[in-house]
């Protein structure tokens, strides 16, 4: 299985920091209002204090099936917001917390390499997966229906999605966008999403660009297949022409019809595996 070096992963960042300092046309941002829901800013319990999170739930009605979003290296920016408040219009409630507030402020950081090193490196996956457990407590003590609960993440989010599907066997579906399912082992990140594939505890929709040059799709594909091999349902949906953030509708590498078309395939996912 190959694994992505440190010069990979600064050759990444480099490439991200690229995209990020492209202004993206203001046209093609999409903004989701809140008429009909109830949003806001919410603190959540953690072990050692709180941590700060986004939801965004319908107005009326509930309990809601709950989907956590999760971050990428980014923080939960306006457009993660805005995928919020997008899930609420459709009947969920979501919730977005910043699994990576104990290090730093994301969004008070600019340069993507050190985002890397200083902070997605010394996050420990123990302590992501137990934040993502209780976010999913307060939403059900918040509007949320107990049993009902998913979670979506994108890109180093989507990792975490990944492996919190792989963690928590209460979930009813996971939907992941352009996620690395392997990479370098630490002590505080032991595993990969593929290492753990045959502990899927919940049906989990890939969904990935083609054109996305920081994924393997050899291991998204072994990732699958090791997954299938124990029984779990996974379903990998490529789009061919698409890159790496192809659904951020705040960034140059923004693709509208396949983020469109994705969007749409992960409504029905979450809906059809119980979870609408």
């Amino acid at each position: 299985m190959r694994t992505e070096s440190r010069r990979g992963l600064l050759k990444r960042g480099a490439v991200a920091a690229a995209a990020l300092a492209a202004a993206p046309a203001a046209a093609q941002v999409i903004h989701t209002d809140a008429t009909g829901l109830v949003v806001g800013e919410a603190r959540i319990p953690v072990p050692g204090g709180q941590i700060p999170a986004y939801f965004a739930r319908p107005a009326h009605g509930g309990p809601f099936a709950t989907v956590l979003i999760v971050e990428e290296i980014f923080g939960v920016t306006n457009w993660l917001k805005d995928v919020c408040r997008r899930l609420a219009k459709a009947g969920y409630a979501a919730v977005a917390p910043d699994v990576y507030a104990r290090i730093a402020d994301l969004a008070a950081l600019k340069d993507v390499r050190r985002i890397e090193q200083t902070v997605i490196a010394r996050a420990a996956d123990a302590t992501v997966l137990a934040d993502l457990d209780a976010a999913a407590a307060w939403a059900v003590a918040n509007g949320g229906a107990p049993g009902r609960i998913g979670v979506m993440g994108f890109g180093e989010g989507g990792r975490n999605a990944w492996l919190y599907a792989e963690h928590n066997p209460h979930l009813r579906a996971a939907v992941v966008w352009y996620a690395p399912v392997a990479g370098p082992r630490t002590p505080l990140r032991p595993h990969t999403p593929l290492d753990l594939a045959a502990e899927l505890k919940c049906p989990l929709l890939g969904l990935y660009g083609g054109k996305d040059t920081h994924i393997d799709p050899h291991e998204v594909t072994a990732a699958a297949d090791k997954a299938k091999a124990a029984g779990r349902t996974v379903e990998i949906a490529w789009f061919p022409d698409a890159p790496d953030g192809f659904a951020a509708d705040d960034r140059p590498t923004y693709v509208a019809e396949d983020a469109a078309n994705a969007w749409k395939r992960a409504l029905a996912w979450f809906r059809d595996h119980g979870l609408a």
